[in-house]
Formats: C-alpha cells, sequence, structure tokens
C-alpha cells in the first residue's frame, strides 16, 4: 500500500453529550477527498496533523478517543472553534 497517499480523519465531540470526541469517519485516497470535501461543504475548519491521523486512522468508527489523545484533540478543537467563533 502507498503510505503517501492522503488520509483523512473526521471527529465528533457534542458538548454535554459526548464523554469523549469520537471517530467519526476515516480513510484514505478518495475516501479522504470526500471526507475533506464533505467539511467543506459544512465550512468545517480542517486542521493538518499527520501524527495524529495515523493514530486516529487506526481506530474503530465511532469509538472515543483514548484518554492519552485528549490533550492533542482538545488543541484540534480549539482550533476549530476559533477558526468557526464558537469559542
Amino acid at each position: 500500500m502507498d503510505e503517501k497517499r492522503k488520509k483523512a480523519v473526521a471527529l465528533q465531540y457534542r458538548h454535554q453529550v459526548d464523554r469523549a470526541p469520537k471517530v467519526v469517519a476515516k480513510g484514505q485516497g478518495i475516501i479522504a477527498d470526500r471526507i475533506i470535501e464533505i467539511a467543506a461543504e459544512h465550512n468545517i475548519p480542517l486542521k493538518r496533523d499527520p501524527a495524529l491521523i495515523e493514530v486516529l486512522s487506526k481506530m474503530e468508527l465511532e469509538h472515543e478517543i483514548p484518554p492519552e489523545l485528549y490533550r492533542a484533540v482538545a488543541e484540534i478543537l480549539a482550533y476549530v472553534y476559533k477558526m468557526t467563533g464558537k469559542l
């Protein structure tokens, strides 16, 4: 498999509903392109973090991220909230 293929992971976190963010979509190549297109269609900012994507892409869909990833994902969520004016 080509290790240089584009990868994308989508996270969901609903404050006061979810205990932690969870992986709701992941893929590479054409699927990654579609995840990115959907994010753009919904004005969801993207944040590049290849190391975090590698870890998250190995997770099962609909599973909450493990505590050891909270800090890294919190930084991503803070970035998204800032970009969307929700901070």
